[in-house]
């Protein structure tokens, strides 16, 4: 019953964290099991989910020696703006799921690591009240387009009073995918999305399917000219696999492009994120920035996408543990790890910095 509904309310440091592929477990005690389940798990068979996770050892980093290399520099800049590392946070639905404070303990997390922030349409707190949580630090907005043209004018009315930078429209969940452990478990929202209250009146009890189908199906490249010529802003299109989605995009205006399959939560089958990358890259040339997620738990994992053509990386699952388990410190500690992580591998793969990283050559792995 959604009365029932009890999550986590932790706040603070998270002890003996080693990576973050520990704290998967560790949140699933405290996250509650429906929930658990909505966040964690993926598509179908979850081949895809594995492949994500999988796919990062098809590319090998070559240790480089006598390269002159000294405590590396992760930072980079976005917009004018320099942030700590090419880690940013992916939009996520309803962080109330894994921690009561929700969205607001997220974004202080992401402003104290000092990095960029995207707000999801199915946030469970609403958009002034993110915006003040991140207090000035950079906010992406994640469409979930709907049906109705005056709400959608609505929504980016909104997310251009508060100073967003970039509207994402996810392309990849035009419907939701065959997610049977939602079914098993019942999976209804437990909380309010209030961005979307508009066409998704009374949040609380709602099926994913319901959720879901609130929002227009039928994308095309005439919605990316919209949101385009509407707000202003420039808009990144996710959901991105293949060259052929790229030119469609950059085609109707995109200013740039999210490679993603969606954590494996979408079209089971289908290839894993960081192979589709490479193909991305290729048809993309440098003429527009590339955000990748899925699958990033490790900092190699980062280092491969920076050098296979991601301009950044976005992390999901592992901040929504860390947020169920410490807060807002717990977030912070998610994206201090994965770069501590990215600065050794760069020491020892002989980069100094995130534009060596981006011209590094990988190797093919012959043994997988």
């Amino acid at each position: 019953m959604v009365s029932e509904f009890k999550t986590s309310q932790a706040e603070g440091f998270i002890p003996d964290f080693v990576n973050t592929y520990d704290l998967e477990g560790r949140a699933q005690k405290v996250i509650p099991a429906d929930a658990f389940g909505y966040i964690s798990s993926g598509a179908g068979d979850e081949f895809t989910l594995t492949e994500n996770d999988r796919a990062f050892n098809h590319k090998l980093i070559i240790p480089q020696v006598l390269a002159d290399v000294e405590n590396p520099d992760t930072a980079t800049t976005v917009d004018g703006h320099t942030i700590t590392a090419p880690i940013i946070l992916a939009p996520v639905a309803a962080h109330k799921l894994a921690n009561d404070a929700g969205e607001i303990a997220s974004a202080q997390g992401v402003h104290n690591f000092n990095t960029v922030y995207t707000t999801s349409s199915y946030s469970s707190v609403d958009l002034p009240d993110i915006t003040e949580a991140l207090a000035g630090s950079p906010e992406w907005f994640q469409f979930y387009f709907s049906k109705d043209n005056e709400i959608n004018k609505h929504i980016i009315d909104r997310v251009k009073a508060l100073g967003v930078k970039k509207i994402v429209l996810t392309a990849d969940a035009t419907v939701g995918g065959n997610r049977e452990v939602d079914v098993r478990n019942h999976f209804v929202f437990p909380v309010n999305m209030p961005i979307v209250q508009e066409y998704l009146p009374e949040g609380v009890g709602r099926s994913m399917n319901y959720v879901y189908g609130s929002a227009k199906q039928k994308l095309s490249a005439t919605d990316v000219e919209f949101i385009a010529a509407y707000s202003g802003l420039p808009v990144y299109v996710k959901g991105v696999q293949s060259a052929k989605d790229v030119e469609r995009s950059l085609d109707a205006g995109a200013s740039g492009i999210w490679v993603s399959n969606h954590g494996g939560r979408q079209l089971d089958g289908g290839p894993a994120a960081f192979d589709s990358l490479q193909y991305v890259a290729k048809a993309v040339n440098h003429r527009v920035p590339i955000v990748y997620d899925s699958g990033i738990r490790r900092g190699q994992h980062i280092f491969k996408a920076l050098a296979s053509g991601a301009d950044l990386v976005a992390i999901g699952r592992p901040a929504i543990y860390g947020l169920a388990l410490g807060g807002s410190r717990g977030v912070e500690q998610v994206f201090d790890k994965l770069t501590e992580e990215l600065k050794m591998v760069m020491q020892l793969a002989g980069t100094q910095t995130i534009e060596d990283v981006k011209h590094y050559q990988l190797r093919d792995n012959d043994f997988v």
